[in-house]
């Protein structure tokens, strides 16, 4: 016999079971798949080093799923986020502006914490729900949907029927392909990579961006480390040197580091081992096929830059939630006011952020001289400022 289920999704990512939990706890009937089990400690070969900060405007989706109490005891709140120029000849800080959110709001611009432990916690959070069912190890296979359900296949050769199917299984997302919806990548020639470091200088819960060519190097705060301030890095560079730098013995690539980072906080040591990702832009032609919506790398994938990745993701969660009705579940009018909904801003961010990484990208000296001039004029205006914090963390003055 077969099962049946309100929703179904594909992908049990942070943003797949983020999805679960959100919409289990609306009383939905959900079984979330995923062909790989959550990896959920950080010492295990395949854990993922990245960290996540949610912004502000995410809270209150992870409060609807039950998430945020989980997570709240070990985030990091992001008070400042400084903005340093170091694309002179020497690798040295010459512009710098610190954007504080105390300027727009009463809260951090938003919480950090690694993406292994936010899975633990996801993981742990679909557990208690009677109502959730969580296979991981199991994926999705083929797709077929009718006007009343979609009927999804799984690996392990039994076959699924839901009222409504979310895709959060990826940026090559089985479900958008077997639906056949378009996307339009942006490739940059660049890949990331992601570690952990200790420092001598307190991070005082500021992320930190320093710019000077190939991409942005960045610090996000986490919890101390054996007795030392600790943060996460993602260092975005182009492919080759990525790979130049990953195979580099452990004190070479300190020093590489460490000329990298510009002194901001004092040494770095390598704190864990070094992770690589591709960094592409993407976007899906539209958001929803029959009983079908498109979430997170699904439907859009983003550069590293400004948190922006999967706070965009619970954007589409939020929307969902608020669009979803037991009568209306799954159905065309939901769907089509789901697009609406989220296309246009996603479209908008990016394209902004792609833009801003091509800029972080610049090589060439003139046009790096050229670069920290509009970025001091900018930043150091102070309506243009408090627009671009807005702006960026999704809250309105």
């Amino acid at each position: 016999m077969r099962e049946c289920y309100d929703i179904v999704v594909s992908g049990g990512g942070i943003a797949g079971m983020a999805a679960a939990a959100a919409i289990g706890s609306q009383g939905y009937s959900v079984l979330c798949v995923d062909p790989t089990p959550p990896i959920m400690t950080e010492a295990d070969p395949g854990a993922d080093l990245r960290s996540t900060a949610f912004l502000q405007p995410s809270i209150s989706v992870l409060e609807h799923a039950g998430l945020w109490e989980r997570f709240q005891a070990h985030a990091m709140p992001l008070q400042v986020m400084r903005i340093v120029d170091a694309g002179s000849e020497d690798p040295t800080p010459r512009v710098s502006h610190d954007f504080n959110a105390a300027d727009i709001s009463d809260q951090p611009f938003g919480w950090n914490l690694p993406n292994w432990l936010l899975k633990r916690e996801c993981a742990a959070r679909l557990d208690e729900l009677p109502n959730v069912t969580f296979r991981p190890g199991i994926g999705t296979r083929r797709l077929t949907t009718r006007e009343t359900a979609a009927l999804v296949s799984l690996s392990d050769g039994t076959t699924v029927e839901a009222r409504l199917l979310i895709a959060a299984d990826g940026r090559n997302s089985p479900m958008r392909q077997a639906l056949g919806i378009p996307v339009r990548t942006t490739r940059f020639g660049q890949k990331a990579l992601a570690f952990a470091v200790t420092h001598p200088v307190p991070h005082d819960n500021v992320s930190t961006e320093i710019h000077r060519s190939g991409g942005p190097f960045t610090f996000v705060p986490l919890p101390d480390r054996d007795g030392l301030p600790c943060s996460a890095i993602v260092w975005m560079e182009t492919g080759p040197e990525v790979a130049r730098l990953a195979a580099l013995p452990q004190a070479a690539f300190e020093d590489e580091m460490n000329t990298r980072s510009c002194g901001v906080f004092g040494p770095l040591t390598l704190a864990s081992r070094l992770t690589v990702w591709p960094i592409i832009s993407q976007i899906a032609e539209r958001f929803h096929g029959e009983r079908t919506a498109l979430m997170a790398e699904a439907a859009h994938v983003v550069p590293p830059i400004g948190a922006q990745g999967l706070n965009m993701s619970l954007a589409d969660l939020s929307a969902l939630i608020e669009l979803a009705t037991p009568e209306g579940l799954g159905s065309p009018a939901m769907l089509s006011a789901y697009h609406r909904r989220r296309y246009p801003d996603v479209a908008l961010r990016v394209a902004g952020v792609g833009m801003l990484n091509r800029v972080s990208m610049i090589h060439a000296q003139p046009l790096r001289d050229a670069r920290a001039k509009v970025l001091d004029m900018m930043y150091s205006a102070s309506p243009v400022r408090r627009a671009l914090m807005q702006m960026g963390i999704g809250v309105r003055s």
